[in-house]
Protein backbone atom coordinates (compact mmCIF):
# COMPACT_ATOMS: atom_id res chain seq x y z
CA UNK A 1 0.00 0.00 0.00
CA UNK A 2 3.44 2.19 0.25
CA UNK A 3 2.54 3.99 -3.21
CA UNK A 4 -1.09 4.27 -2.75
CA UNK A 5 -0.38 6.56 0.36
CA UNK A 6 2.43 8.23 -1.10
CA UNK A 7 -0.47 9.01 -3.64
CA UNK A 8 -2.99 10.13 -1.35
CA UNK A 9 -0.34 12.51 0.24
CA UNK A 10 0.08 14.22 -3.15
CA UNK A 11 -2.91 14.66 -4.00
CA UNK A 12 -3.79 16.14 -0.80
CA UNK A 13 -0.22 18.52 -0.97
CA UNK A 14 -1.78 20.17 -4.21
CA UNK A 15 -4.88 21.47 -2.18
CA UNK A 16 -3.82 23.26 0.72
CA UNK A 17 -6.73 25.29 2.39
CA UNK A 18 -6.79 27.75 5.19
CA UNK A 19 -8.65 27.43 8.46
CA UNK A 20 -12.06 26.38 8.46
CA UNK A 21 -11.82 26.76 4.35
CA UNK A 22 -10.90 23.06 3.92
CA UNK A 23 -13.79 22.48 1.46
CA UNK A 24 -11.92 20.28 -0.96
CA UNK A 25 -9.83 18.72 2.03
CA UNK A 26 -13.11 17.68 3.33
CA UNK A 27 -14.26 16.20 -0.12
CA UNK A 28 -11.48 14.03 -0.90
CA UNK A 29 -11.20 12.68 2.85
CA UNK A 30 -14.96 11.79 2.88
CA UNK A 31 -14.89 9.94 -0.78
CA UNK A 32 -11.98 7.86 0.46
CA UNK A 33 -13.81 7.24 3.89
CA UNK A 34 -16.86 6.53 1.56
CA UNK A 35 -14.69 3.61 -0.57
CA UNK A 36 -14.08 1.02 3.11
CA UNK A 37 -16.12 -0.93 4.68
CA UNK A 38 -19.20 1.11 6.06
CA UNK A 39 -20.38 -1.71 8.73
CA UNK A 40 -19.03 -0.50 11.56
CA UNK A 41 -18.57 3.38 10.42
CA UNK A 42 -20.73 6.35 11.84
CA UNK A 43 -19.20 9.40 9.76
CA UNK A 44 -20.50 13.14 10.64
CA UNK A 45 -19.36 16.01 9.29
CA UNK A 46 -18.18 18.92 11.76
CA UNK A 47 -17.87 22.42 9.95
CA UNK A 48 -15.15 21.49 7.27
CA UNK A 49 -13.78 18.51 9.76
CA UNK A 50 -15.09 14.84 9.85
CA UNK A 51 -15.71 12.79 13.73
CA UNK A 52 -15.53 9.02 12.50
CA UNK A 53 -16.22 7.05 14.48
CA UNK A 54 -15.14 2.59 14.61
CA UNK A 55 -17.47 0.36 16.73
CA UNK A 56 -14.87 -1.68 18.65
CA UNK A 57 -15.06 -5.60 18.49
CA UNK A 58 -16.10 -5.51 22.42
CA UNK A 59 -16.45 -1.35 22.97
CA UNK A 60 -15.79 -1.00 26.43
CA UNK A 61 -13.81 2.46 25.71
CA UNK A 62 -12.96 4.62 22.93
CA UNK A 63 -9.51 5.83 21.63
CA UNK A 64 -9.58 9.09 20.14
CA UNK A 65 -6.50 9.78 17.37
CA UNK A 66 -6.37 13.48 15.70
CA UNK A 67 -5.27 14.78 12.91
CA UNK A 68 -5.47 18.13 11.63
CA UNK A 69 -5.98 19.28 7.77
CA UNK A 70 -5.52 22.97 6.60
CA UNK A 71 -2.55 24.09 5.11
CA UNK A 72 -0.72 27.69 5.93
CA UNK A 73 -0.75 31.28 3.52
CA UNK A 74 3.09 30.48 1.94
CA UNK A 75 3.63 30.37 -1.54
CA UNK A 76 5.56 26.86 -2.54
CA UNK A 77 8.87 26.82 -3.64
CA UNK A 78 9.70 22.92 -3.63
CA UNK A 79 9.57 22.81 -7.25
CA UNK A 80 8.24 19.37 -6.71
CA UNK A 81 5.75 17.89 -9.77
CA UNK A 82 3.17 18.01 -7.19
CA UNK A 83 3.24 21.11 -5.66
CA UNK A 84 0.05 23.20 -4.67
CA UNK A 85 -2.61 24.00 -7.06
CA UNK A 86 -3.71 26.87 -5.15
CA UNK A 87 -1.32 29.61 -5.18
CA UNK A 88 0.12 31.41 -2.35
CA UNK A 89 -1.10 28.26 0.22
CA UNK A 90 1.00 25.46 0.90
CA UNK A 91 1.13 22.77 3.59
CA UNK A 92 4.17 23.36 4.94
CA UNK A 93 3.54 21.97 8.17
CA UNK A 94 2.92 18.50 7.45
CA UNK A 95 -0.84 17.92 7.29
CA UNK A 96 -0.63 16.67 4.07
CA UNK A 97 1.39 13.88 5.79
CA UNK A 98 -1.11 13.64 8.84
CA UNK A 99 -4.02 13.19 7.21
CA UNK A 100 -2.40 10.38 5.17
CA UNK A 101 -1.33 8.94 8.21
CA UNK A 102 -4.93 9.17 9.79
CA UNK A 103 -6.61 7.14 6.57
CA UNK A 104 -3.49 4.53 6.27
CA UNK A 105 -4.56 3.68 10.38
CA UNK A 106 -8.25 3.66 9.24
CA UNK A 107 -8.32 1.36 6.73
CA UNK A 108 -6.37 -1.08 8.66
CA UNK A 109 -9.12 -0.42 11.79
CA UNK A 110 -11.93 -0.82 9.58
CA UNK A 111 -10.53 -3.83 8.44
CA UNK A 112 -8.92 -5.41 11.50
CA UNK A 113 -11.00 -3.82 14.35
CA UNK A 114 -9.86 -3.68 17.92
CA UNK A 115 -11.60 -4.55 20.97
CA UNK A 116 -11.65 -0.61 21.71
CA UNK A 117 -13.94 1.58 19.88
CA UNK A 118 -11.74 4.49 17.82
CA UNK A 119 -12.41 8.19 17.36
CA UNK A 120 -10.48 9.77 14.52
CA UNK A 121 -10.79 13.51 14.02
CA UNK A 122 -10.20 15.19 11.29
CA UNK A 123 -9.86 19.03 12.52
CA UNK A 124 -9.45 21.86 10.74
CA UNK A 125 -8.42 25.23 11.45
CA UNK A 126 -4.82 24.06 13.53
CA UNK A 127 -2.90 26.31 12.29
CA UNK A 128 -5.79 29.45 12.87
CA UNK A 129 -7.95 30.62 14.09
CA UNK A 130 -7.91 27.30 16.21
CA UNK A 131 -9.99 24.48 15.69
CA UNK A 132 -9.52 21.92 18.90
CA UNK A 133 -11.38 24.46 21.40
CA UNK A 134 -14.65 24.22 19.61
CA UNK A 135 -14.15 20.53 18.48
CA UNK A 136 -13.99 19.12 22.30
CA UNK A 137 -17.15 21.81 23.14
CA UNK A 138 -19.45 20.26 20.33
CA UNK A 139 -22.02 18.31 20.82
CA UNK A 140 -20.44 15.29 18.92
CA UNK A 141 -17.37 15.28 20.98
CA UNK A 142 -19.70 14.78 23.97
CA UNK A 143 -22.09 12.33 22.27
CA UNK A 144 -18.47 10.07 21.38
CA UNK A 145 -17.05 11.08 24.94
CA UNK A 146 -13.59 9.45 24.13
CA UNK A 147 -11.64 7.79 27.41
CA UNK A 148 -8.09 8.91 25.74
CA UNK A 149 -6.68 10.93 22.65
CA UNK A 150 -3.56 11.26 21.06
CA UNK A 151 -1.64 12.64 17.42
CA UNK A 152 1.72 13.04 15.70
CA UNK A 153 2.94 16.22 14.39
CA UNK A 154 6.31 15.37 11.76
CA UNK A 155 9.23 16.53 13.07
CA UNK A 156 11.88 17.50 10.04
CA UNK A 157 15.14 17.30 12.21
CA UNK A 158 14.54 13.45 13.27
CA UNK A 159 15.30 10.62 10.78
CA UNK A 160 12.65 8.73 9.92
CA UNK A 161 12.17 5.76 11.16
CA UNK A 162 12.39 7.57 14.89
CA UNK A 163 9.50 9.04 17.42
CA UNK A 164 9.89 11.08 19.94
CA UNK A 165 7.71 12.16 23.64
CA UNK A 166 7.82 12.93 26.72
CA UNK A 167 5.67 13.07 29.84
CA UNK A 168 4.38 16.50 31.08
CA UNK A 169 5.22 19.81 28.90
CA UNK A 170 5.64 18.97 25.28
CA UNK A 171 4.94 22.11 23.88
CA UNK A 172 4.20 25.78 25.19
CA UNK A 173 0.80 28.04 25.46
CA UNK A 174 0.84 30.47 22.67
CA UNK A 175 -0.49 33.59 21.74
CA UNK A 176 -0.58 35.37 18.33
CA UNK A 177 -0.48 38.99 18.79
CA UNK A 178 -1.34 42.32 16.83
CA UNK A 179 -1.04 45.66 17.12
CA UNK A 180 -2.17 48.81 15.41
CA UNK A 181 -0.94 52.46 16.21
CA UNK A 182 -3.34 55.53 15.04
CA UNK A 183 -1.36 59.03 14.86
CA UNK A 184 -1.80 61.95 12.59
CA UNK A 185 0.64 61.83 8.81
CA UNK A 186 2.25 64.79 6.86
CA UNK A 187 4.83 66.06 5.80
CA UNK A 188 8.74 65.21 6.22
CA UNK A 189 9.71 68.94 6.54
CA UNK A 190 6.95 68.68 8.83
CA UNK A 191 7.59 66.60 11.92
CA UNK A 192 6.40 68.80 14.31
CA UNK A 193 3.04 69.20 12.82
CA UNK A 194 2.47 64.93 12.61
CA UNK A 195 2.27 62.31 14.97
CA UNK A 196 4.86 59.61 13.19
CA UNK A 197 3.75 55.89 14.09
CA UNK A 198 7.06 54.75 12.89
CA UNK A 199 8.34 56.17 15.69
CA UNK A 200 5.80 54.77 18.04
CA UNK A 201 5.83 51.09 16.78
CA UNK A 202 9.63 51.36 16.70
CA UNK A 203 9.58 52.82 20.47
CA UNK A 204 7.32 49.80 21.08
CA UNK A 205 9.36 47.23 19.97
CA UNK A 206 12.36 48.15 22.20
CA UNK A 207 10.09 48.36 24.97
CA UNK A 208 8.67 44.85 24.28
CA UNK A 209 12.02 43.12 25.54
CA UNK A 210 11.73 44.22 28.72
CA UNK A 211 8.63 42.65 29.80
CA UNK A 212 10.56 39.19 29.09
CA UNK A 213 13.42 40.12 30.87
CA UNK A 214 12.45 42.31 33.80
CA UNK A 215 8.77 41.60 34.03
CA UNK A 216 8.91 37.67 34.55
CA UNK A 217 10.59 35.38 36.91
CA UNK A 218 13.67 34.03 35.03
CA UNK A 219 12.48 30.73 36.00
CA UNK A 220 9.12 30.38 33.59
CA UNK A 221 10.71 30.51 30.19
CA UNK A 222 9.11 32.99 27.99
CA UNK A 223 9.62 34.48 24.46
CA UNK A 224 8.06 37.76 22.88
CA UNK A 225 8.24 37.71 18.82
CA UNK A 226 7.77 40.37 16.46
CA UNK A 227 7.66 38.82 13.16
CA UNK A 228 6.61 41.60 10.88
CA UNK A 229 5.73 45.37 10.67
CA UNK A 230 4.33 47.64 8.31
CA UNK A 231 4.11 51.49 8.21
CA UNK A 232 3.96 54.36 5.71
CA UNK A 233 3.64 54.95 2.08
CA UNK A 234 6.50 56.82 0.87
CA UNK A 235 10.09 57.95 1.93
CA UNK A 236 8.73 61.88 2.66
CA UNK A 237 5.30 61.18 3.99
CA UNK A 238 5.39 60.68 8.05
CA UNK A 239 3.27 57.79 8.96
CA UNK A 240 -0.46 57.49 10.24
CA UNK A 241 -0.72 54.35 10.90
CA UNK A 242 1.71 51.67 12.09
CA UNK A 243 0.57 47.54 12.40
CA UNK A 244 3.15 45.08 14.07
CA UNK A 245 2.55 41.37 13.97
CA UNK A 246 3.94 38.74 16.77
CA UNK A 247 3.62 35.94 18.81
CA UNK A 248 3.79 34.99 22.90
CA UNK A 249 5.01 31.62 23.74
CA UNK A 250 5.37 30.36 27.34
CA UNK A 251 6.14 27.57 29.76
CA UNK A 252 3.66 28.76 32.32
CA UNK A 253 0.03 29.29 32.02
CA UNK A 254 -0.29 32.32 34.22
CA UNK A 255 3.44 33.90 32.58
CA UNK A 256 0.57 34.37 29.65
CA UNK A 257 -1.31 37.06 31.53
CA UNK A 258 1.45 38.61 33.33
CA UNK A 259 3.00 39.28 29.68
CA UNK A 260 -0.27 40.57 27.91
CA UNK A 261 -0.75 42.68 30.76
CA UNK A 262 3.09 44.45 30.87
CA UNK A 263 2.22 44.87 26.57
CA UNK A 264 -0.60 46.64 27.67
CA UNK A 265 0.80 48.48 30.30
CA UNK A 266 3.50 49.74 28.01
CA UNK A 267 1.07 50.62 25.02
CA UNK A 268 -0.87 53.30 27.35
CA UNK A 269 3.23 54.82 27.66
CA UNK A 270 2.91 54.97 23.99
CA UNK A 271 -0.13 56.53 24.06
CA UNK A 272 0.73 59.42 25.90
CA UNK A 273 4.29 59.91 24.52
CA UNK A 274 3.06 59.73 21.11
CA UNK A 275 -0.21 60.99 21.33
CA UNK A 276 -2.07 58.50 19.75
CA UNK A 277 -4.41 55.35 19.93
CA UNK A 278 -3.35 51.41 20.18
CA UNK A 279 -5.47 48.94 20.10
CA UNK A 280 -3.92 45.43 20.57
CA UNK A 281 -5.31 41.54 19.68
CA UNK A 282 -4.25 38.33 20.72
CA UNK A 283 -6.13 36.30 17.70
CA UNK A 284 -5.64 32.67 18.59
CA UNK A 285 -4.43 31.50 21.89
CA UNK A 286 -3.14 28.07 22.12
CA UNK A 287 -3.03 26.18 25.50
CA UNK A 288 0.21 24.08 25.84
CA UNK A 289 0.46 20.04 25.30
CA UNK A 290 0.40 18.65 28.02
CA UNK A 291 1.07 14.79 27.74
CA UNK A 292 0.00 11.92 30.26
CA UNK A 293 2.64 10.25 31.99
CA UNK A 294 0.38 7.05 31.74
CA UNK A 295 -0.20 7.55 28.43
CA UNK A 296 3.43 8.49 27.22
CA UNK A 297 5.00 5.18 29.07
CA UNK A 298 2.48 2.99 27.23
CA UNK A 299 3.38 4.61 24.00
CA UNK A 300 7.20 3.81 25.14
CA UNK A 301 6.44 0.43 25.55
CA UNK A 302 4.50 -0.28 22.19
CA UNK A 303 7.20 0.94 20.21
CA UNK A 304 9.63 -0.78 21.78
CA UNK A 305 7.82 -3.78 20.57
CA UNK A 306 8.51 -2.71 16.72
CA UNK A 307 11.38 -1.32 14.88
CA UNK A 308 10.64 2.25 15.27
CA UNK A 309 13.67 4.33 17.45
CA UNK A 310 12.05 5.82 20.31
CA UNK A 311 13.99 8.84 22.15
CA UNK A 312 12.84 11.29 24.71
CA UNK A 313 11.60 14.89 23.11
CA UNK A 314 12.86 18.08 24.60
CA UNK A 315 10.16 20.60 25.88
CA UNK A 316 9.41 22.99 22.61
CA UNK A 317 8.07 26.54 22.54
CA UNK A 318 6.52 25.10 19.24
CA UNK A 319 2.26 25.90 20.16
CA UNK A 320 0.02 23.38 18.56
CA UNK A 321 -4.02 23.50 18.92
CA UNK A 322 -4.27 19.81 21.02
CA UNK A 323 -3.26 21.08 23.62
CA UNK A 324 -6.77 21.81 24.46
CA UNK A 325 -7.86 18.41 23.39
CA UNK A 326 -5.67 17.12 26.20
CA UNK A 327 -6.97 20.63 28.50
CA UNK A 328 -9.94 18.20 28.77
CA UNK A 329 -9.00 14.21 27.62
CA UNK A 330 -6.10 12.20 29.26
CA UNK A 331 -3.48 11.71 26.18
CA UNK A 332 -0.24 12.92 24.07
CA UNK A 333 1.21 14.10 21.27
CA UNK A 334 4.39 12.73 19.38
CA UNK A 335 6.82 13.67 16.85
CA UNK A 336 7.23 11.64 13.80
CA UNK A 337 10.97 11.47 12.00
CA UNK A 338 10.90 12.79 8.67
CA UNK A 339 14.16 14.53 7.79
CA UNK A 340 13.71 17.45 5.91
CA UNK A 341 16.43 19.72 4.81
CA UNK A 342 14.07 22.74 5.61
CA UNK A 343 11.86 23.01 8.20
CA UNK A 344 8.31 23.13 9.50
CA UNK A 345 6.16 26.68 7.85
CA UNK A 346 9.05 26.87 5.45
CA UNK A 347 8.15 27.10 1.86
CA UNK A 348 10.67 24.77 1.10
CA UNK A 349 9.40 21.82 3.13
CA UNK A 350 10.01 18.50 1.95
CA UNK A 351 9.55 15.41 4.02
CA UNK A 352 10.55 12.16 3.19
CA UNK A 353 7.29 10.06 2.15
CA UNK A 354 9.10 6.74 3.64
CA UNK A 355 7.73 8.48 7.14
CA UNK A 356 4.03 7.42 6.47
CA UNK A 357 4.51 3.83 6.69
CA UNK A 358 6.69 4.42 10.04
CA UNK A 359 3.17 6.93 11.02
CA UNK A 360 0.85 4.39 10.18
CA UNK A 361 2.76 1.65 12.36
CA UNK A 362 3.26 3.67 15.36
CA UNK A 363 -0.59 4.71 15.63
CA UNK A 364 -2.28 1.78 14.94
CA UNK A 365 0.29 -0.65 17.13
CA UNK A 366 -0.75 1.81 19.85
CA UNK A 367 -4.53 1.83 19.55
CA UNK A 368 -4.64 -2.30 19.20
CA UNK A 369 -2.15 -2.61 22.26
CA UNK A 370 -4.15 0.74 24.07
Amino acid sequence: MTNDWIKIRRDLHQIPEIGFKEFKTQEYLLNYIQTLPQDYLIVDKWKTGIFLFVKGTVGDKTIAYRTDIDGLPIKEETGFDFDSKHDGYMHACGHDFHMTIALGTLTQIVNNRPESNVLFIFQPAEEGPGGAEPMLNSDLMKKYNPDTIFALHIDPKLPVGTVSSKPGLLFANTSELFIDFNGKGGHAAYPHETKDMIMAASTFNVQLQQVVSRMRDPLKPAVVTLGKMEAGTVQNIIAEHARVEGTIRTIHPDSMQLIKNGIERILKGIESRFECETSVDYGANYYMVNNNEEQVNQFVKVIEDTDINYVEAPEAMTGEDFGYFLKGIPGFMFWLGVDSSYGLHNSRLNPKEDAIEVGIKAVSNMIYKA
